[in-house]
């Protein structure tokens, strides 16, 4: 059946209805977020979670309690049944029940002691604050966020513009402090951030345009919700389906505008693991076959002339399967088996004019961004250039090995792991 996995463009179905829900969502029982920081584990995938990942379900599932594991999984990210007109159909339905039910059966297959959809969504909206929902909640050692448009988290499992837990959050939220795994992937990851969480947008447009606080029916616009989502993973923001989508640039854009120094850009059918989120001890470590961007924006310079935005002084970070990442520090710790790459090849480092993978490019290249990344990586230049497919204006994107870059390898001719690499940002 198929599955929500945060396709590069995804209407929100019915969003004149969510708009209505979040402002009329009931707050009898509001109540104020408590810190997400504790004991427990996040797992947070970039999208694209194959069925078939047993690296990263195994972890979700041991994580849980292994062969005891009880897993909840929530997919109020998908239309309800009643915007699916496939509903009554099997094998082509794609709303909130019957992803439930598909992934309820993956974590079974995986090897979890019992998976159950918690029945929460635009259909189900007052689940969010039953008793009896809370108590299945309870009964659970670990929980799994599937994908969609994470603005129905925000409108089902958050009492709407007071921005307060329902009590299915709430307990949720406790039990991540008590020592829960919550995962999820593509807008069940998203929904994970703290303040000013992307609600959509494209990186030629975010770069042309700027960023706005709000969810936008026109799926370019770089919006943003600057309550945030449900604010277990803080320590900087969260982007997903980054490579595949060519999000680096509107990552960059969003970071600058709203003052944060620090993006988890994430792959698809990847993890980053957060121990002890929210805490001094909190520790990350990625696993799977892509892997996870981490952008430094502390010594970022931003400016708008006639001509357009500019930035200067990013860093680019690109951890790969293994690599842990200190936040606190801000430490990468290459995985074991890994050495300093020496470039080599005196070639020039191939030509890119469409460094964002624009969705106008049907010839465009996936992980375009990170491609180029890599050519310079293995090469002896020390500088190169890569541009936008758009123009009017056309953005250059510069990139730099500076003091503070390496590359690292396990195979001596590919860097699996970047740090360091100075990116800066300029209309022509």
């Amino acid at each position: 059946m198929p599955v929500p996995t945060g396709a590069r463009r995804t209407a929100l179905v019915g969003s004149t209805a969510l708009i209505v829900a979040l402002t009329l969502a009931p707050s009898a029982h509001a109540q104020s977020s408590p810190p997400a920081g504790g004991r427990g584990s996040l797992v947070l995938i970039g999208g694209g979670l194959k069925a078939d990942n047993t690296q990263i379900y195994g972890e979700i599932i041991k994580r849980a309690g292994g062969s005891k594991a009880r897993m909840g999984v929530l997919t109020a990210a998908s239309i309800p049944a009643s915007q699916d007109p496939d509903a009554n159909d099997p094998a082509n339905c794609s709303n909130s029940a019957c992803n439930g039910a598909y992934y309820a059966g993956l974590f079974k297959q995986h090897g979890a002691a019992d998976a159950q959809w918690i029945p929460v969504d635009l259909d189900h909206i007052a689940n969010a604050d039953s008793d009896e929902v809370v108590r299945q909640v309870n009964s659970m050692t670990g929980f799994f966020f599937g994908g969609g448009d994470q603005y129905r988290y925000v409108t089902t499992l958050l009492h709407g513009s007071a921005h307060t837990d329902s009590k299915v959050l709430a307990a949720i939220r406790a039990k991540l402090a008590a020592g829960a795994v919550v995962s999820g992937s593509s807008a069940g990851a998203q929904i994970a951030a703290g303040a000013d969480m992307v609600t959509g947008g494209d990186s030629y447009e975010a770069l042309r345009d700027g960023s706005s606080p709000g969810y936008f029916d026109d799926p370019a616009r770089l919006g943003y919700l600057p309550e945030g989502g449900f604010g277990f993973l803080r320590s900087g923001l969260i982007d997903t389906h980054t490579g595949t989508n060519g999000r680096e640039g509107r990552a960059l854009r969003l970071a600058a505008d709203t003052g944060h120094d620090r993006v988890y850009a994430l792959e698809e059918n990847t993890a980053l693991i957060v121990d002890d989120p929210n805490t001094p001890r909190e520790r990350l470590r990625v696993l799977g076959p892509q892997g996870v961007a981490v952008l430094d924006l502390r010594q970022v310079r931003t400016s708008n002339s006639p001509a357009g935005w500019s930035l200067t002084g990013a860093r680019y970070n690109y951890l790969s399967s293994d690599d842990r990442y200190d936040p606190n520090r801000w430490q990468i710790l290459p995985a074991d088996g890994k050495w300093p790459l020496i470039p080599l090849s005196a070639s020039p480092v191939p030509v890119n004019s469409d460094v964002f993978y624009s969705p106008a490019n049907p010839a465009g290249v996936p992980y375009s961004f990170l491609n180029t990344a890599r050519a310079l990586t293995a090469s002896t230049q020390r500088t190169t250039t890569a541009s936008t497919f758009e123009s009017g204006p056309r953005f250059t994107v510069t990139f730099t090995k500076q003091p503070g870059f390496t590359a690292w390898t396990s195979d001596g001719a590919t860097a699996q792991t970047v740090t360091g690499l100075r990116i800066a940002v300029a209309p022509e």
